[in-house]
């Protein structure tokens, strides 16, 4: 079954998660009524609040988020964050030393980034997504395959139709990524990543710690007020995969102890607002980033250690990325879907994400070890970095997703 309208004026994105969902809303808002866009994904049948992962959103991808009109219905589930302190240590130990603070601002009443949880993110997309006339459907793409100058796109339910470019963004694990032919270079690291959502009894008052304990990073992350407790936070516990298993079978009052262990003291009680749930960790990248007629997006395109957060915003610096070539190509007349659009997407995304996938696969190799000397190397490093602050707000930058040349979107311009 083909659908009516000219196969060059459509774009199907395969994967409604923040990703595609944001590209979708950013390519409909410029190009208008001329473009059909078209979002697939199964998980749109489901509701959004179902998914208890909260994110890291760094300034430069809440700029696009404002622009689009998404950041002033989430802002009020979202919550600054206001200081960044990073300690070095071992489970056990009662005292952990502060090594590294940041200032949580790039900018007076700025702050580098704020958490926000997926349910309240996806919710304003949709809402947004739907108010601009892309098209939600709930279900997969079976597969996109070379049509004279175009791509058949079939849907799991058995419609076809072509359009000019797909969209991979369905995940790490990607169909459509493996029946392009583009390889997959990575590896697993031994580690899970354990998240959960914590209440406790004082205000975190904007502030993320990061203790850097030999299985890994033990990250507390702040959350909007709420809960059991009055208020609340999400961890993100990195452990060997060989302990989760036992760890999540645990009984509640027991878990909870062994998050008190690496939680700590300094928040008062806490309590568990959502039973953690564990996810194996790894590194991969594809090989290319596009193929004929498809462009890989997100967690299709790349896969990196948690260690700094910044695994959604990669996604969203490739939405902002593909969306500024495919409109500024749709503006010129030319075809969005053609391998020199697709190409200028590629070369400006590649070395930003190998170098911070490189940068998170040192960081963890660093960090997640009880090697005395390797410890003493990195805590005067950490000291050292203290002691320097033009280097400390060139690190805000970076990890704010504003320095160097940055897309028209990460900036809060229209495209």
């Amino acid at each position: 079954m083909q659908s009516s309208g000219s196969a060059s004026q459509r774009i199907v994105i395969a994967g409604g998660g923040v990703a595609g969902l944001t590209l979708a809303v950013a390519l409909k808002q410029a190009l208008g009524e001329s473009f059909r866009i078209i979002v697939a994904d199964p998980a749109l049948d489901r509701p959004a609040g179902s998914d208890s992962r909260a994110y890291a959103v760094a300034a430069a991808a809440r700029n696009m988020l404002a622009a689009l009109g998404v950041w002033r219905l989430a802002e009020t589930a979202a919550t600054p964050m206001t200081e960044m302190i990073i300690t070095d240590s071992r489970t056990p130990d009662l005292v952990r030393p502060v090594f590294l603070t940041f200032d949580g601002e790039v900018a007076p009443g700025q702050p580098f980034a704020h958490m926000v949880e997926n349910g309240a993110l996806v919710t304003a997309l949709l809402q947004v997504a739907r108010a601009n006339g892309v098209e939600l459907r709930a279900e997969g793409v079976r597969s996109g395959t070379d049509d004279d100058g175009a791509i058949a796109v079939t849907f799991s339910g058995g419609e076809s139709l072509d359009a000019a470019v797909l969209v991979a963004a369905d995940g790490a694990r990607s169909k459509l990524r493996e029946q392009a032919g583009i390889g997959w270079v990575g590896w697993s690291y031994p580690q899970s990543g354990i998240v959960a959502t914590i209440g406790h009894e004082r205000p975190h008052d904007g502030r993320a710690v990061e203790h850097f304990l030999p299985s890994g990073p033990f990250a507390i992350l702040p959350l909007a007020d709420g809960g059991k407790l009055g208020h609340r936070s999400s961890i993100v516990w990195t452990e060997r995969s060989e302990n989760v298993p036992a760890l999540l079978a645990l009984d509640e009052s027991d878990l909870l102890l062994e998050v008190e262990r690496r939680f700590g003291l300094e928040l008062g009680e806490i309590a568990l607002e959502s039973r953690p749930g564990a996810y194996p960790l790894s590194f991969g990248v594809a090989r290319r980033f596009v193929g004929e007629r498809l462009a890989l997006l997100g967690d299709a395109a790349h896969v990196i250690h948690p260690i700094a957060g910044q695994g959604l915003n990669l996604g969203l610096k490739d939405v902002a990325a593909l969306a500024e070539v495919i409109v500024d190509a749709a503006r010129l007349g030319l075809d969005v879907g053609s391998s020199e659009v697709l190409e200028a997407y590629e070369k400006g995304r590649r070395f930003d994400t190998v170098a911070m996938g490189v940068v998170t696969d040192g960081l963890n190799r660093l960090f997640s070890n009880d090697s005395t000397p390797l410890r003493l190397a990195r805590d005067l490093g950490l000291g050292l970095v203290e002691r320097m602050p033009g280097l400390k707000r060139f690190f805000i930058r970076e990890a704010a997703g504003l320095a160097g040349q940055t897309p028209r979107l990460l900036k809060g311009e229209m495209l």
